[in-house]
């Protein structure tokens, strides 16, 4: 447990709020699908998905996926407990979204995101409509998720502006992946590189 105070963080490092949300009935925005975009199964392949991954999740810090094992990410993706689903425009993948039904009467949200082509359209409020009737369309009776402080700045929001309800926070301390597996030194520029 930490105390009260500051704590300091290793160099090399870094440290994120993380946010933890539930919902426990189906809240939808009535957000419409924009023009030029379809709603698609992702395609279930690791090279593909990472792809996408690094698109949405590439300008924050997203990293879990980019440092699994192969083996392990493609158990993930052809799980018939993983939900993976896009928004295409012009035939290209522009958003990510993946659900865990792994847990009898949950589902997690264990990703979501648009590209920087989608983000601003409204895209983002029609996916997450959809995420919550793909997720209460299983006999679940909780919808969670987390988030942190290296992701988008406006996720945060989004979700609460979603219907989820924030339950409880931790720190999670984790090598920064710019440093240590390569991700682009301006990416996350909210986020300071401590160097080791």
């Amino acid at each position: 447990m930490l105390t009260d105070g500051h704590h300091n963080i290793p160099k090399g490092k870094v440290a994120m709020v993380v946010t933890d949300l539930e919902m426990t009935r189906p809240q939808y925005r009535g957000a419409p699908c924009p023009d030029g975009l379809t709603l698609k199964p992702m395609v279930r392949e690791v090279e593909p998905y990472l792809d996408l991954f690094r698109r949405v999740g590439g300008p924050w810090l997203w990293y879990g996926r980019t440092i699994m094992p192969e083996q392990e990410l493609h158990d993930i993706l052809v799980d018939p407990d993983t939900g993976l689903y896009t928004l295409e425009k012009d035939g290209q993948p522009e958003a990510l979204l993946e659900l865990d039904f792994s847990v009898k009467g949950a589902c997690e949200l264990d990703y979501f995101g648009l590209t920087s082509t989608l983000i601003g359209t409204g895209a983002g409020a029609y996916l997450m409509d959809r995420a919550i009737e793909f997720a209460f369309a299983r006999d679940i009776t909780r919808f969670h998720l987390h988030t942190c402080t290296i992701d988008s700045p406006q996720a945060l929001g989004f979700y609460r502006r979603s219907g989820f309800t924030p339950i409880g926070q931790r720190i999670e301390i984790a090598d920064d992946p710019r440093i240590v597996h390569g991700y682009p030194r301006d990416n996350a520029p909210h986020v300071p590189i401590i160097e080791p």
